[in-house]
């Protein structure tokens, strides 16, 4: 599971917007809230391509409930 919090934290650090993000992961913008907001899920290359983007750690994707 994403957190969330952290993830839209990382993108807001990094002054990008979420349109933006989703456009470099090559989604819609509602294509990537909803991987977001845990209704989908990251496959492994959005996840890795997102660290680099963001230049932060894969923990962010893999949350215990």
């Amino acid at each position: 599971m994403t957190d969330t919090f952290e993830l839209e934290k990382a993108i807001r650090v990094k002054g990008l917007t979420k349109k933006v993000v989703a456009v470099s992961l090559g989604l819609s913008e509602q294509g990537f809230l909803l991987k977001l907001n845990n209704k989908n899920e990251f496959k492994a290359s959005e996840i890795q391509l997102l660290c680099e983007i963001l230049e932060c750690s894969k923990d962010i994707f893999f949350q215990i409930e």
